[in-house]
């Protein structure tokens, strides 16, 4: 049996869902438009070169949940999703899951949003094992805006995926081939160390990386 693991943003929806969750609250006048945007656009810079502080960055982006119940955050997620995640979802992505499963492939998402955001769009596309960054939660199961256990982030993608093979008893090496499907820089770490690293629409340090090892470059742009 063979491992498919795929990044997220960028690579199975052509965007980052980091990123349209606040602009969906900005349209609904939860966040204040300026503020956020000028405070995303340093975390995207930082990410853009791989110099991102995840920790806080999630400070920054998990602080809105803490606002809501969990059953106020479903209903507005319901909505992001229709508005702002359906409409991104190429046909080509959703054709090269559907092929992975078509091969029995074990197949699962690993993504540095959190499982908050990512939860639904991993069960819209079908697939049912997700790496996410985790969320604390208090007493009442509300968010408490910090992240739980190690981020999904660079190396932290490593540790979260031979912690969830060692729960099945499983290493990298349990299976005939590992392929690693992503678009960012960010993902060398996990990339480098799979049997079939796979660059996807990749930004420009990837790309290059990836064209000087031979791998394959792909899009799944429609």
């Amino acid at each position: 049996m063979n491992l498919a693991l795929f990044d997220l943003d960028n690579t199975l929806i052509i965007g980052d869902s980091d990123s349209e969750w606040p602009k969906f609250l900005i349209k609904r006048g939860i966040l204040d438009a300026e503020h956020h945007a000028r405070q995303n656009d340093y975390f995207y810079e930082q990410y853009k070169a791989g110099t991102l502080d995840i920790y806080e960055f999630l400070d920054f982006q998990l602080a809105p949940l803490t606002r809501f119940s969990r059953s106020e955050l479903d209903t507005l997620h319901a909505a992001y999703m229709e508005e702002h995640i359906k409409p991104i979802i190429p046909q080509k992505a959703r054709a090269l899951l559907t092929a992975h499963f078509a091969q029995g492939d074990e197949v699962m998402i690993i993504t540095a949003t959190n499982r908050f955001i990512t939860g639904p769009i991993a069960r819209e596309l079908g697939v049912e094992h997700l790496i996410a960054v985790e969320l604390e939660e208090d007493d009442s199961g509300n968010f408490t805006g910090k992240p739980s256990g190690t981020p999904s982030f660079q190396a932290g993608k490593i540790t979260r995926l031979n912690e969830w093979l060692a729960a099945r008893g499983e290493t990298l090496a349990s299976y005939d081939k590992v392929f690693f499907y992503s678009d960012s820089r960010n993902d060398l770490p996990l990339l480098s160390i799979v049997s079939n690293p796979v660059a996807v629409d990749a930004d420009d340090t990837l790309k290059a990386h990836a064209e000087a090892h031979g791998w394959p470059v792909i899009t799944l742009r429609d």
